[in-house]
């Protein structure tokens, strides 16, 4: 039993240092008009995928740390013209849809692994839903706490909200949805053997 806690907590700090070098490098964002496509839900998958809800929702909340670091600081330019309209409702957008993102994709993969085989079918599709929640929820905030801004409105051109979510989600969504199911699958996969192997020693 504690060579399992050391473990998980071993991957856990790994995967923590990996979103922060992600998040504060060029390699963590792939910019695409006034949003960025991030590849930060990677590793917040690969936690809940192979250590359970709870770390995908604590790694979730890293993941939101860092996108608020960034807003208050002005290394994004989105996130810091939001936190002067809000500063409370930024915080949300950046902590709550990651969190839950990270939790509920750890519930997902244990509810397809009943069986406990670890197959790469589950393993994908936790990893494609995890990037889709991301999205989806995050736009969703979005909308609900900064649609009706000025700001949002002059983003929008005219277009009406349906149209402007479904380009938004449509472009975030597929790619961080590819990037997810092959990376989070490629280190999920064994992953998941090496740590199966290991507490059966």
């Amino acid at each position: 039993m504690k060579n399992l806690k050391i473990s998980v907590f071993t991957r856990t700090a790994l995967l923590t240092a990996v979103i922060f070098v992600l998040s504060f490098t060029p390699i963590g964002y792939l910019k695409v008009g006034p949003f960025d496509i991030t590849f930060l839900t990677i590793p917040v998958i690969i936690g809940a995928i192979t250590t359970g809800p709870s770390v995908g929702a604590f790694l979730g909340a890293i993941f939101g740390l860092t996108s608020f670091m960034q807003a208050v600081g002005g290394a994004s330019p989105l996130g810091s013209v939001l936190f002067s309209i809000n500063p409370f409702f930024s915080a949300i957008l950046c902590f709550i849809p990651r969190i839950l993102m990270g939790w509920l994709c750890g519930l997902l993969y244990r509810g397809l692994n009943r069986k406990g085989n670890d197959s790469v079918v589950s393993v994908c599709i936790a990893s494609i839903s995890g990037a889709l929640m991301n999205t989806l929820f995050f736009m969703s905030a979005f909308m609900l706490f900064f649609g009706n801004t000025e700001y949002v409105l002059n983003m929008r051109g005219g277009v009406n909200v349906f149209a402007f979510l479904t380009a938004m989600v449509g472009v975030n969504g597929v790619v961080e949805a590819v990037s997810c199911a092959v990376i989070g699958t490629a280190i999920s996969k064994p992953l998941l053997k090496v740590l199966k192997k290991g507490n059966e020693a």
